[in-house]
């Protein structure tokens, strides 16, 4: 049933991950106009990227793509991205499309454009090169959803054995070796998948061997090949564990701390290619990050095991006081996540705006919304777990004292163990109490995984204070799905004289609220461009009552333009043109167009 919920919210999300790192600016900047040829591009960003070979793509007036440099990092350092022109550029106006790694491990493209000489008209297509191949990006996410639940059940079953102590352990030895296998498959397969997702290519380049040597160099790469290592060393002490039980020893304190080590590294693995490695207090957001996994896997993953162990089929029944250790353990993982959550809510957002205003901010909600709704399952654990260790045989009284006296007494060698404390006598708990807990339980396990899930995205998703930092800096970054979209749109005109109809080729960009900038090409009968001495656009959004507002078009020499079209709200716009073909014949048109918040 958990499996059925999480891949049907994965399906319902599946979309590309927006990325972390956004453009601060340009050398030479959008749209300008050069006298003579710059001998290179230079991008920088909010933090540091990482190139791949692909990562610019420069075409001419004309269409054809510029031979160029190879990609590397400016003097500035590792936050910028330079690509070289071998030989002087021709006049008119070229297009740079670019494609970087953020430092959080999510791809990030855009493009923009500069004239040298003066801007030239062209209608062709601009070609956007490799763009989010929706099957590679689907099963990208779903190795990383799958990573997750893995390792929250993997170190969840181990803790709560080590911590909670339940009189039988064998039934979580399964779910501790398929949350191993898991794991393994799982970070394989992202690794083997890691350079089409950064590439934004087919899933069957995932075999190509130079592109799995360049994914063991970059971070993301490294981090799953420590993952990788940190498992096989895991299972080598599982194994030892297991060989040491079956002689009658319980696991030491020297590898109990061994196994606390190892789980910090893991969660570390995660912290080091996420957005705790990159923005503002590195550091601290990385150990919150850590402590955020852990305490998760700690609660949910430990809840899947007591979910196990209250099984009514199990061999024998849970204690009272396992299930109260657990419920301290629960407790304690709560609380951390709430703090760590607080604060990477604050890193994330940057403001209250944002909490509304931005995809993460209203991801951010939803998951607020799903931990309420588990707190309030964990409530009812909770008083259910206390009326189990109120509601005590007096053989369990007995074996509870006797397990505290002996954990307060120093124990020696051969001597027998020392007596309990008289206990009175209460009455026997119905099976109606494992009944309860383990329906309480089962709520909380849900709920566990949709906010797993949820979290999952946030990690993929643009914080709100980077897309704050983007707004402000007036620069304009597309998700890993390519390059912006723009909105192109054809109005066809028609004067009502022998020649004087044709098309208007109307290019929105973004095509979204805020700045635009718009770019009319018009076109003759014969499909080639048409000059005329005037052409006049303006929006309206008649449903707000706002507008008309009009676009101070100026003709550039075979096309229209401006820079300055502001579209405040989102909605169904309507564009009205005005073409005046002589001094005398004019006609106005009108088309709707749909603007995205």
């Amino acid at each position: 049933m958990l499996g059925t919920l999480l891949t049907a919210l994965l399906l319902a999300s599946a979309a590309p991950a927006s990325a972390h790192a956004t453009l601060r600016g340009s050398d030479p900047a959008d749209g300008a106009v050069l006298k003579s040829s710059p001998p290179s591009v230079t991008l920088t960003f909010s933090e540091s990227v990482g190139l791949l070979d692909d990562s610019f793509r420069v075409y001419d007036p004309t269409n054809h793509r510029v031979t160029t440099g190879d990609p590397e990092h400016g003097p500035a350092g590792s936050d910028t991205a330079r690509i070289t022109f071998p030989k002087k550029l021709g006049t008119g106006t070229f297009t740079v499309a670019w494609r970087v790694v953020s430092a959080d491990s999510h791809p990030v493209s855009g493009a923009l454009t500069f004239s040298v000489g003066k801007p030239s008209a062209t209608t062709a297509a601009i070609p956007t090169g490799p763009v989010e191949n929706p099957a590679t990006g689907s099963l990208y996410n779903i190795g990383r959803y799958v990573a997750y639940l893995a390792v929250a059940l993997l170190i969840g079953s181990v803790a709560f054995i080590a911590l909670c102590r339940p009189p039988d352990p064998a039934p979580l030895r399964r779910p501790i070796r398929v949350a191993w296998w898991t794991l393994l498959a799982a970070t394989l397969f992202l690794l083997v998948l890691r350079s089409p997702y950064e590439e934004g290519t087919s899933p069957t380049k995932a075999l190509d061997l130079s592109a799995l040597a360049r994914t063991a160099t970059g971070r993301p790469g490294l981090a799953l090949l420590a993952r990788i290592v940190l498992l096989a060393i895991t299972a080598g002490l599982y194994s030892f564990v297991l060989r040491e039980r079956e002689k009658g020893r319980g696991p030491s304190r020297p590898l109990l701390t061994t196994a606390a080590g190892l789980s910090v590294a893991l969660a570390l693995t995660w912290a080091t290619a996420e957005h705790a490695s990159a923005g503002l207090q590195v550091p601290l957001a990385m150990t919150s990050s850590v402590l955020h996994l852990l305490a998760m896997a700690l609660w949910l993953g430990g809840l899947t095991a007591l979910l196990t162990t209250l099984h009514p089929t199990a061999a024998t029944p849970l204690p009272a006081a396992v299930v109260t250790r657990f419920s301290r353990v629960a407790f304690a993982s709560v609380t951390v996540l709430v703090v760590t959550g607080v604060y990477q809510s604050w890193r994330g957002l940057g403001s209250w705006q944002a909490l509304t205003e931005t995809t993460y901010g209203r991801l951010l909600l939803v998951k607020l919304i799903a931990v309420t709704l588990l707190l309030a399952a964990a409530s009812q654990s909770r008083r259910l777990t206390a009326r189990m260790a109120t509601s005590v045989t007096p053989a369990a009284a007995t074996e509870a004292a006797t397990e505290a006296a002996r954990d307060r007494v120093p124990q020696t060698v051969g001597a027998p163990p020392p007596e309990a404390p008289p206990t009175s006598e209460e009455p026997t708990p119905t099976p109606n109490h494992h009944q309860a807990l383990r329906r309480s339980v089962l709520a909380e396990v849900a709920g566990g995984v949709a906010v797993l899930v949820v979290t999952t995205i946030l990690t993929g998703t643009l914080p709100g204070r980077a897309a704050a930092e983007a707004a402000e800096s007036g620069t304009e970054t597309a998700s890993a799905g390519g390059l912006p979209a723009a909105s192109v749109s054809t109005v066809p005109f028609d004067v009502g004289t022998p020649n004087g109809h044709g098309k208007v080729q109307i290019t929105l960009d973004p095509g979204r609220v805020g700045a635009n900038s718009v770019q009319a090409v018009v076109l003759g009968p014969d499909g080639g461009i048409s000059a005329v001495p005037e052409l006049r656009l303006s929006f309206t959004l008649t449903a707000q009552k706002i507008g008309p507002l009009p676009a101070d078009l100026t003709d550039q020499g075979g096309y229209w333009a401006t820079n300055s079209v502001n579209l405040p709200i989102a909605g169904e716009w309507t564009m009205k043109l005005t073409v005046r073909v002589s001094d005398l014949d004019q006609v106005t048109v009108a088309k709707k167009i749909r603007i995205t918040g």
